[in-house]
């Protein structure tokens, strides 16, 4: 209703304004160029709107055109469920919590739950009392010294450069203020991640940030970089979900000379990581890397990122922690659906496991070998709302992370143009001209409240299972329509027993 009502008085005051013009144009005319010149000056010094500050006046366009968006998407475009990669709903639940408004949705389900695929969980007759805060996961194996005490939901790996320096320096001031972790992709450590929130050090093929001159892994700069007080945990990118067996791609438009000093590369030219790690070429080889990472590190957690492609690779890797006692204390598992900034399309679309079955897959390994008491799993592909969180856990994982639902929360607009430095709302784009429409002091505060609130939407959800502690989340919860039955996820995926 306020929004119809904000509407029709828009329409009104634009019909007033042509009335006025064409009895008095004179009078119509000047009224009509001052009203502009003044709603321009506003704009370009408001702080909170990126759309109208990086594009005075025709910036309101976009505004007025989603006042009345349902009904253009109703009759016109697409409907609220099937938008890609992510739905209008999806997108809607996010910028909500983010800003802290409207929590509820009206008239039932959009969903088709007779749709193949439909998962939904149980609940109980009995639920529990809903918990004060959600838990939190320790992180730390055996062998390590510092272990770190995780939220359940926390910023995934983008790297500064894939993000504007604005963007970085919000996401990192919502973690502080949310107490989560911030990853910061292979792109290395800046300036603008060092704004007092935790860090997961996420070194890739290139290793940007502890890198020699030839490209090799650098001992020195990474004893370094990881003696950080920030830096909580280490992570060793070996593949990404949304270009598997392909490495980081940092467009020639986005490579500036910073990012370029930060990386240790040439400025303004394509930065193509290789495909491969050359610090290791063996399960045996990742291992005892691991176990340096750790010792330069003075014992800080250190894990490994992957989407699945060979199973036969992912359990030489268990066998070999087997046979020479040395373990990751965290894996994180991506999916072949997982977002990128830029990659080739027939790896995006083709390469790579699933995100259910290789999460699935990976924790049943562990158990399997005995090694799931003293890992971590970490999960990492389209987790948007509470009930993505919810069925994570139930599947295995033990926390998960969001890219794109941060992105979102910081006034994404789901434009794709994240590899063009085109970026509208300045969220991955260095152009001075479209960063400055995101004002950090506005920014990292809906990344705060989205964190706040997905969290107290998965307490709900965890209350009304009847849960009142996580070990008690597991995969009968979870149902799923498959064919013409509706099979819970521990028939689909019958659960290794666990020790």
């Amino acid at each position: 209703m306020k929004e119809a009502i904000r509407f029709t008085t828009i329409a009104l005051i634009i019909v007033a304004l042509i009335v006025c013009t064409a009895i008095w144009p004179a009078w119509g005319f000047s009224i009509m160029a001052a009203a502009i010149i003044i709603l321009g000056i506003y704009d370009i010094v408001q702080k909170k709107h990126s759309i109208t500050r990086n594009f005075p006046v025709l910036g309101h366009m976009r505004f007025l055109l989603e006042l009345i968006g349902p009904e253009l998407h109703q009759y016109f475009v697409e409907s609220d469920t099937d938008g890609k990669p992510i739905d209008k709903n999806h997108r809607s639940y996010i910028y909500e919590r983010a800003k802290k408004e409207k929590e509820n949705h009206p008239f039932g389900t959009e969903l088709d739950v007779t749709q193949q695929g439909y998962a939904w969980m149980e609940h109980s007759i009995y639920p529990t009392k809903k918990l004060d805060q959600a838990p939190r996961v320790t992180i730390g194996g055996p062998d390590c010294k510092h272990p770190y005490s995780a939220s359940l939901f926390n910023i995934s790996a983008m790297s500064y450069g894939a993000l504007s320096s604005n963007a970085v320096m919000a996401l990192n001031k919502g973690a502080k203020a949310g107490n989560f972790f911030h990853d910061t992709g292979e792109g290395g450590i800046s300036d603008y991640h060092r704004k007092g929130g935790d860090l997961v050090y996420e070194i890739g093929t290139g290793y940007f940030g502890c890198r020699t001159e030839d490209g090799n892994f650098s001992t020195e700069k990474y004893e370094k970089v990881a003696a950080y007080p920030e830096v909580k945990m280490i992570e060793i990118k070996i593949s990404q979900g949304a270009k598997p067996g392909h490495g980081g791609v940092l467009p020639a438009a986005k490579n500036t000379e910073e990012i370029a000093e930060i990386r240790g590369v040439k400025p303004h030219t394509d930065v193509l990581s290789p495909p491969g790690h050359s610090a290791f070429d063996s399960p045996e080889g990742l291992l005892k890397w691991i176990q340096q990472l750790r010792d330069l590190s003075n014992g800080k957690p250190i894990g490994f990122k992957l989407c699945i492609g060979n199973k036969k690779e992912f359990i030489d890797i268990c066998e070999a922690m087997k046979a020479t006692g040395i373990k990751p204390d965290f894996i994180t598992v991506d999916g072949a659906e997982g977002g990128t900034g830029a990659a080739p399309i027939d790896f995006s679309n083709y390469v790579g496991m699933p995100w259910e079955k290789a999460l699935v897959f990976v924790v049943d390994t562990l158990r399997k070998y005995d090694l799931k008491k003293d890992i971590k799993i970490i999960t990492a592909t389209k987790i948007f709302t509470a009930f993505d969180i919810f069925r994570a856990l139930c599947l295995g994982a033990d926390l998960c992370n969001s890219a794109r639902g941060m992105m979102l929360a910081l006034g994404c607009i789901q434009a794709l143009k994240c590899n063009t430095n085109q970026c509208p709302t300045g969220v991955t784009s260095n152009d001075p001209k479209f960063m400055r429409g995101l004002v950090v002091e506005d920014k990292w505060k809906r990344v705060r409240n989205y964190h706040e609130e997905i969290l107290k939407d998965f307490l709900e959800l965890f209350a009304a299972a009847g849960c009142s502690n996580l070990e008690e989340l597991n995969r009968s919860l979870i149902h799923k329509k498959v064919g013409e039955e509706i099979v819970s996820y521990d028939s689909i995926y019958p659960e290794t027993v666990r020790i």
